[in-house]
């Protein structure tokens, strides 16, 4: 099928004040589906999250992972002419993001109220920790602060020791639901012709993902057990030892599937009748007597053995897979999600955007140096220096 050069957003043009992780994966987010995304940046260091690491050929992973396909101009906020130069350029946008700290933009004239009433069409994004009122608005938030404070560390990790995730959930999830109601505001212009506030807090939404233990412990109830890697409430569903020292994660989530799971992979069809484990909640009661069970049988067994049984069951599994092996999954090859963008170090590789598109190929552009476009972005707007 050949694909459209048209994207969804290639007459859309985003101006974004930000930096670390929230609003760069929202705003690379539009650039995938065409958007034209200007990134304003300090002069000299640029964004923080640049200096991060050194380990994608030189640069930051978090930078090079959320920063592709934009544009970089470095303005000195606190000086008149460079700001000057920054309300021409919303005065032509048609979004602003950004995730400065609380009160930043408000300061510079920046903020919605102000800019919504001199051009009605724009959508203004606030991405910030807590919102834009309420007693929480001016703290300061960082992705493991607000994960502690919506509750994510106390129903993750081990019983003695509360874990945060391995990536950045609370940034993710606000850069999320930044990009659709981005997008969203986008369709209702379209219908009314205009623009919008859109005020995102990164509590508000890693707290919607919290949905499932939050209705667990309703009224007072206790919340699921931290658990480490297994499920706190059903039972076989986690991490098993193999004898070979792999590692199988495998999941139940019926009666039908325990059957064929002391069947086929335990072989020890009585077992499902046993009257510790007939059920879920009997199994996860007495998990610790299933458990080594499920050991004592696996211990014969390699890691490929156990998934063959596994996928004979038709039981959920999967390997453990390490950050060497995803980079080299075969599913993620097979299905040709494997790409490259060029960035200052060379060329990188890229997974493209989830999703696989007929219509259109999404936007893969090479990530920027700081202030790389400035002088085109002046010259386009009629600035001289």
């Amino acid at each position: 099928m050949t694909h459209s050069k048209v994207r969804p957003l290639d007459h859309i043009t985003v101006v974004s004040l930000e930096h670390a992780i929230a609003a760069p994966f929202c705003t690379r987010q539009l650039a995938d589906l065409g958007a034209r995304v200007i990134k304003v940046e300090r002069p000299g260091a640029g964004d923080f999250a640049r200096a991060y690491d050194q380990r994608a050929k030189g640069q930051s992973s978090h930078f090079v992972w959320v920063n592709r396909s934009k544009e970089s101009l470095a303005l000195d906020l606190k000086d008149p002419q460079d700001l000057a130069v920054l309300k021409q350029l919303i005065a032509k946008a048609d979004v602003l993001v950004q995730n400065l700290a609380p009160g930043a933009t408000g300061r510079m004239g920046l903020d919605a109220t102000t800019l919504r009433a001199e051009h009605p069409r724009l959508i203004v994004c606030d991405i910030s920790g807590y919102g834009n009122d309420g007693p929480y608005r001016d703290k300061k938030a960082y992705d493991l602060l607000i994960q502690s404070e919506a509750g994510f560390l106390s129903i993750t990790g081990t019983p003695e020791h509360p874990s945060k995730s391995g990536n950045s959930i609370a940034d993710i999830a606000a850069g999320m639901y930044a990009y659709t109601n981005i997008l969203s505001a986008l369709i209702q212009r379209d219908k009314t012709g205009e623009g919008s506030h859109i005020d995102v807090s990164m509590l508000e939404a890693l707290g919607e993902w919290m949905g499932y233990p939050m209705y667990y412990a309703m009224d007072n109830a206790s919340p699921p057990p931290r658990s480490a890697a297994a499920h706190a409430t059903i039972y076989p569903y986690g991490p098993f030892a193999a004898g070979d020292g792999g590692t199988v994660m495998l999941g139940l989530q019926n009666e039908r599937e325990w059957v064929q799971f002391c069947q086929h992979v335990l072989l020890q069809p009585a077992l499902a009748t046993d009257a510790r484990f007939d059920n879920n909640a009997r199994r996860n009661t007495n998990r610790n007597d299933l458990q080594t069970i499920i050991l004592d049988t696996f211990a014969a067994l390699t890691a490929a053995q156990v998934i063959e049984r596994l996928d004979v069951a038709q039981i959920a599994n999967a390997r453990m897979n390490t950050m060497a092996e995803l980079w080299a999954h075969p599913q993620l090859k097979a299905r040709e999600r494997w790409t490259s963008v060029g960035s200052p170090a060379g060329v990188l590789p890229a997974l493209l955007p989830p999703g696989k598109q007929s219509a259109f190929d999404y936007r893969m552009d090479a990530i920027p140096q700081v202030g790389e476009h400035t002088d085109a972005i002046l010259k386009e707007l009629g600035v001289q220096r």
